[in-house]
């Protein structure tokens, strides 16, 4: 979990939850039945008790338990204690790994602030079922614990190809590549246009020979080196991630 120590409303409320409705004083929340069922039955909260809340358009509110009583709640925002940030214009694509590690690439993604997080089913992707419901879930822990304002937008799992056929040239796509022309990934990220990007990570044993082609022989794309070390695909993504945020996206 993130220090929060310097957020302006620690000492009144540590607990944060995203929810759907908007953000608008003095008009009351109804919890889901998970958030009911934690914030009485797990952290034990009372009626004016206070809380965080969030829903990735009207920034953080300040909110206090109205009603909580066997596992239902509502909650009552008061004001604004952070306005609503963005983040990064850079999408995160990926082919699909197998649960705990997949949960932990959408957490990782949503912490470094990826926009958009796109499956991408390519020839040697191992993962033959994405769940788009628990991939958001995990974003949302995610965003909850790390004071991140903006939830991805959660696309359904599509063939590499066909995200190719449609992509929008104006957005640099980025590949790890181990073959990449720039040994360092700091010099191969530094020679792209600064705009819109996006990032693709391909499946364990890497991209099929036809499928690496295909992308090279594209103007928008950017074949990139992750260094000389061999990383499993979660690790991958969070490295070059952070290397994106360093050069193209908000940590400039």
């Amino acid at each position: 979990m993130a220090d929060n120590s310097d957020h302006p409303c620690v000492g009144e409320a540590s607990i944060r939850l995203f929810v759907e409705a908007p953000l608008v004083a003095g008009q009351g929340i109804a919890c889901t039945p998970a958030q009911g069922n934690y914030l009485g039955n797990v952290m034990r909260l009372k009626p004016g008790d206070a809380v965080l809340l969030f829903n990735g358009v009207d920034g953080e509110w300040l909110a206090r338990v109205a009603e909580l009583k066997k596992g239902r709640g509502v909650l009552a925002p008061e004001r604004r204690a952070r306005a609503q940030t963005g983040g990064p214009d850079i999408h995160y694509l990926f082919a699909p790994l197998k649960k705990a590690r997949l949960d932990y690439m959408v957490q990782k993604a949503t912490e470094m602030g990826a926009s958009v997080l796109q499956p991408v089913m390519t020839r040697r992707t191992n993962a033959e079922r994405v769940n788009a419901q628990r991939m958001r879930a995990n974003a949302v822990e995610a965003a909850e614990q790390c004071g991140v304002l903006r939830l991805p937008e959660i696309r359904e799992p599509a063939k590499l190809a066909a995200v190719l056929k449609d992509w929008d040239a104006a957005r640099a796509l980025v590949f790890a590549d181990e073959a990449a022309p720039f040994a360092s990934p700091l010099d191969g990220l530094a020679a792209i246009p600064k705009g819109p990007a996006a990032l693709l990570i391909g499946p364990e044993g890497g991209f099929d020979p036809a499928e690496r082609e295909a992308l090279l022989r594209l103007p928008f794309v950017h074949a990139v080196s992750l260094g000389p070390r061999i990383m499993r695909a979660d690790t991958a993504a969070v490295a070059a991630l952070a290397l994106m945020n360093a050069v193209l996206g908000d940590w400039r």
